[in-house]
């Protein structure tokens, strides 16, 4: 009897750490498209349903460049800061080949603060200052929730943007629905962490890549497109 007394307590703390370990696997995998053991370049034809690039789009880079790297991206993302630099690199050794475009995809569960960080790059766009804020504020945040809000004006002083219409803007959450916009584009196109990226090709081939890649993985695919 003294034996079965401890079957029902061990099998109530077996299930829940399984069950435990099941939600922290799901959430870990939800943010971590670059994470080591999730890295990769889907090369194989996939159908991919995103809207047109347009002029409504943030565009880096060459703008009749024949391929088209689009970025679906979250600010408080550890790996999205990570493969920022890798964007800029690709342009920079493909200059006039590819041009990158980005999109929002503030992972909400995980980033409470990215999706105002989000709605604050476009402030920033309002006064033409998109991509200074990207870079700016890729080089400060600590990453996974981590960047006080009060470092946002200070990004907009740093980038030389007229403050208090930043701040009025960010406040009136003007650009709301352009980035709920996004973030279900990003769902269409079969986002399922960050960063996610399409390469697009001039013949309108789309190849979609997870994670963080590293530079050499990203030239090995555009070299492919060319």
């Amino acid at each position: 009897m003294e034996k079965n007394i401890y079957l029902v307590p061990v099998s109530i703390i077996i299930a829940g750490a399984l069950i435990g370990g099941g939600l922290w696997i799901g959430l870990r995998n939800l943010g971590s498209a670059g994470a080591p053991g999730a890295i990769r370049g889907e090369e194989k034809p996939k159908d991919i349903s995103m809207r047109p690039i347009s002029k409504d789009d943030h565009i880096r880079g060459d703008a009749k460049a024949p391929l088209t790297l689009i970025e679906y991206s979250d600010f408080e993302c550890p790996f999205c800061k990570r493969f920022h630099p890798t964007t800029q690199q690709v342009l920079k050794e493909y200059n006039g080949k590819v041009r990158f475009v980005y999109r929002h995809f503030p992972l909400t569960q995980l980033h409470s603060k990215a999706i105002k960080e989000a709605e604050a790059s476009e402030c920033a766009a309002e006064q033409g200052k998109f991509w200074e804020f990207v870079d700016r504020i890729f080089e400060i945040t600590p990453s996974n929730n981590g960047l006080d809000p009060g470092e946002l004006p200070k990004i907009a002083e740093f980038i030389k943007i007229d403050v208090k219409k930043f701040s009025a803007c960010l406040a009136s959450g003007t650009y709301a629905k352009k980035v709920q916009a996004d973030l279900q584009d990003a769902i269409n196109a079969g986002a399922q962490g960050t960063p996610y990226s399409v390469l697009v090709d001039a013949k309108g081939g789309r190849t979609p890549i997870s994670g963080a890649l590293p530079f050499e993985n990203i030239k090995a695919i555009i070299d492919s497109k060319l």
